[in-house]
This record gives C-alpha cells, structure tokens and sequence, in this order.
C-alpha cells in the first residue's frame, strides 16, 4: 500500500484524511454508544472489560491511563481500583466521547481521582515513564499508524508497566470465524441503523475490524515498539483478544 495511503474501513483514503473520518463516525454514534456496545455484543463487552482489568495488576495508588476511553467503562473500573490516592487519565481523540464519558463518570461518582484529557495515541502528552498502566479498549484499530500509537504508549510507561489492548481479533475456529461474518455484515449495521439511524457508521466499524491485525500481527507490532513479554488472551473465542506487552 502506498505509504501516504491508508485503509478507512474497505476504503483505501489519505493517511491524514482516516482521522477526520473516524471523528464523524464517532460524532455520529456517541450518544447511543453504550446502548450498543450491549445490544452488538449481548452485553458481553463487560466480561471482557472486566477480565482486562483482572490481568492489569492496578493497585491502589497507582497511575493510570485509559486511551480511547469512549464512554469511560474501563475507567470506572480503574478508578475503583486505584482508590484516592491513585490517579486514572482519561483520554480521547474525539471530544463527543470525551464528552459523554465525563459526563458519566461524574454522574455515577468516580470523578475525585479522574483527570480528562482530549488526546491523540499517536502523540500523546504526557511524561515519559509516567503511567504504571495504560490501557486502551476498542479504540487502537481505529488509530492511522498503530506503531507510532504502539511507541508513544510505551515512552509513558514507566520501566515495570505494562499495556492491555483489548480489542476485536480473528476468531479461532473457522464455523465461529462463519457465523461471525453472517452477523457482523447482516445485522449489525441494521441495528445500528435502526438504534441510531446511521447505518454507515456501522458498516465502517465492521470493516475496521476485518482490517485490524490478527493476534500474532499485532503481538508482534508490540515487541517492535519495544514492549518485552508480550502475549494475548482469546476472549469469546478469539471475536475478542486480550493483548498485553510490559516495559523493563
């Protein structure tokens, strides 16, 4: 592929044309984002949010940032586990899912040891060797260049951090692999139709997933931006992946 050209779904369009276009979708959906989030995926999403936080070893007082946060689930999670005198940063590209996710966490009262910020993974601006954990859940397959969000989350690492990305993967078996496709491409762009009234956006995020490297793809994405030990769990099946890379 050209290397000023990269890939918005199925689409082929200019590298610094997918975040405009990633920012509509997202603009679009944010105000039915968490309906579904449970609807799309039979509220399993939490189960999966829930078992990355299990495997993050957060501890009370510790410092974490959430990247592509969306509507804050994860930081919730983390804000309960880091407790007053922890600190959890709350990130986003897209200031509408910064919005809401803010929003929420406030309303449901675990805003005290929250900060938030409108920030992009690929240049993120923060210190180095700051964060005892970063996370970042569903949001890395919609980054332009996954490496250069990859390296820019390992220079806030401090040295004994370490990542989770949770994202959506390859499915294992290839009947799972089957019946995956039948509903991703049949019926969740007509519930995002019929819930949100944008169909396209839907679509986009099918395709996205479709695009996004497979398990070992990116585990070794990973260790080329430094991250030491790197492995992943299948969720569901593999639907899901677990992937998590430490800093020594």
């Amino acid at each position: 592929m050209n290397k000023k050209v990269t890939h918005f779904g199925f689409k082929d369009v200019p590298k610094d044309q997918k975040s405009k276009l990633v920012g509509e979708v997202f603009h679009s959906v944010a105000s039915q984002y968490d309906v579904m989030n449970d609807v799309m995926s039979f509220g399993v999403h939490r189960l999966w949010k829930r078992f990355a936080i299990s495997q993050s070893a957060v501890k009370a007082g510790n410092t974490v940032l959430d990247v592509a946060a969306g509507s804050g689930d994860l930081s919730a999670l983390f804000s309960n586990r880091v407790g007053p005198t922890g600190r959890v940063v709350v990130t986003d590209i897209n200031e509408s899912m910064l919005r809401i996710g803010r929003d929420r966490l406030i309303n449901d009262g675990c805003s005290n040891n929250l900060n938030f910020s409108l920030a992009d993974a690929q240049t993120l601006p923060f210190k180095s060797n700051f964060f005892d954990c970063i996370s970042i859940s569903f949001g890395l397959r919609n980054v332009t260049d996954k490496s250069l969000a990859l390296s820019s989350m390992y220079r806030c690492l401090k040295p004994g951090g370490r990542l989770l990305i949770l994202e959506f993967s390859t499915p294992a078996l290839p009947l799972l692999a089957k019946a995956y496709d039948q509903y991703s491409f049949n019926v969740i762009p007509k519930i995002g139709e019929l819930i949100t009234g944008d169909k396209a956006s839907y679509q986009y995020l099918v395709e996205s997933i479709r695009k996004h490297p497979p398990q070992n793809e990116l585990k070794q994405l990973m260790v080329g931006s430094g991250f030491d030990h790197a492995r992943y769990h299948n969720l569901t099946g593999g639907v899901v992946a677990l992937h998590i890379g430490y800093k020594y």
